[in-house]
């Protein structure tokens, strides 16, 4: 979703400086910002992993106009296989919806999605047959101080530049995107911002002088404890930020944020030879686990990643074309007018994991924690100084500051990396 959302967020806001101008018809031009418009972004693969459709929605801020994101819980959703087998999706984070573990897209085979919201608009896409993908041949990596745009990492430019080969079938339309997954070692687990981290959960108790105070139970809690206002309507607790080390291995997992797609119209049957597919940014001097994605795409599916890398690069002057927010694949089926951003489509998949090492670096990088979050980490203060507020510990065995555990997400994981190396 991060790569989609952010491309279309851009589109939207587009379409909201378009809106305040009246230059789009199928909105009220009275009504500033007046954006709604339900986002799709699903893409069967072949690979062993997950597969996971995300459904959100687009709409305007009544004050400012401005769009934003909000997650569409709680819809019944489906993916069709060749027009027969029919598979069930489940929420488990707020508008992520997944397929069972085991699923696999196969090529040649036809894929449809279909979703029911909770106010009962009911959706589904164009049928998508998943095309053959040629395999990646050689990879090189090659260390670049100044690969980066300056305004991307705060200034901070060196990474490496990955270089692919791969043999373009002939005889054949081929679309294709690239884009890369990163594994990184991680030392911060947790940050706490106006809070502590605990262990066990903590409790607010009172003594003989009504005086408040925080002590931990029994029970496992494992997150960030944030207490409630001064008791004084006169003080206030000052600003902080407390980041806590992980307790046990964890691995950062980053991702491609660039639109990286090409169609072999005038190189069909050629070597598309030293193609720059991925820049790795340059976090620490640890080495990490890269892997690099060759999908395919449908003739659709490219038309879609096309119109919307020209879509979010144009400038929105008046030489511009307005831009089409209808975009997609996906209908109400009710409601054929309106509007739907996003695509459902399958792909195949053809990947290779790199490991880098990181030996021909030069230079000292910031760190990966300085480089996502955007700032030095800030340790809970131990004594004689101590936190902003104390809490007693009667459950734990261990001291303060407590370590934290690695929450496994879309963003990190505990499970080692196949292809880490130590």
């Amino acid at each position: 979703m991060q790569l989609l959302a952010s491309k279309v967020l851009v589109l939207l806001s587009i379409l909201y400086l378009l809106l305040l101008s009246g230059c789009v018809d199928s909105y009220d031009p009275q009504l500033p910002g007046n954006i709604d418009v339900v986002i799709v972004d699903g893409t069967i693969n072949n690979l062993p992993e997950q597969q996971v459709i995300r459904l959100n929605r687009s709409k305007s801020d009544p004050i400012n106009g401005r769009p934003g994101f909000m997650a569409l819980t709680k819809a019944k959703v489906q993916v069709v296989v060749d027009s027969a087998q029919v598979i069930e999706a489940h929420e488990t984070v707020d508008g992520v919806y997944y397929l069972p573990s085991d699923f696999r897209g196969q090529i040649g085979h036809a894929y449809q999605l279909r979703f029911t919201l909770s106010d009962g608009s009911t959706y589904e896409s164009t049928q998508q047959v998943m095309p053959n993908v040629p395999a990646i041949g050689q990879v090189r990596a090659e260390f670049n101080p100044n690969s980066l745009s300056p305004t991307l990492l705060g200034g901070y430019t060196a990474a490496h530049d990955f270089y692919i080969d791969t043999q373009d079938p002939e005889g054949q339309p081929n679309y294709y995107k690239w884009d890369w997954k990163l594994w990184e070692k991680q030392e911060w687990c947790r940050s706490c911002e106006q809070g502590l981290y605990s262990i066990n959960n903590v409790l607010i108790k009172y003594d003989d002088n009504a005086q408040r105070f925080f002590e931990t139970g029994n029970l496992l809690f494992e997150d960030c404890f944030y207490p409630p206002p001064p008791l004084n309507t006169y003080e206030r607790f000052p600003y902080w930020v407390y980041d806590y080390r992980c307790r046990t291995k964890c691995w950062a997992i980053l991702s491609s944020k660039h639109l990286d797609i090409f169609a072999d119209n005038y190189s069909d049957g050629h070597l598309i030879s030293n193609r720059k597919v991925a820049q790795i940014p340059f976090y620490q001097h640890d080495g990490c686990l890269v892997e690099l994605r060759q999908s395919s795409l449908t003739p659709s599916s490219y038309r879609f990643y096309k119109d919307l890398e020209e879509q979010t690069q144009n400038s929105g002057g008046v030489a511009d074309p307005p831009p089409t927010a209808s975009i997609g694949n996906v209908q109400n089926i009710n409601k054929k007018r309106e509007i739907v951003v996003g695509i459902f489509t399958a792909s195949a998949v053809s990947a290779i994991r790199f490991w880098l090492d990181r030996s021909d670096t030069n230079g000292t990088p910031p760190g990966l924690f300085r480089l996502l979050v955007g700032r030095a980490p800030i340790p809970e203060p131990v004594a004689p100084n101590g936190p902003f507020y104390n809490i007693i510990d009667k459950h734990t065995s261990s001291s303060r500051p407590y370590t934290a555990v690695c929450v496994d997400s879309e963003k990190q994981t505990s499970a080692i990396p196949k292809g880490w190396r130590e």
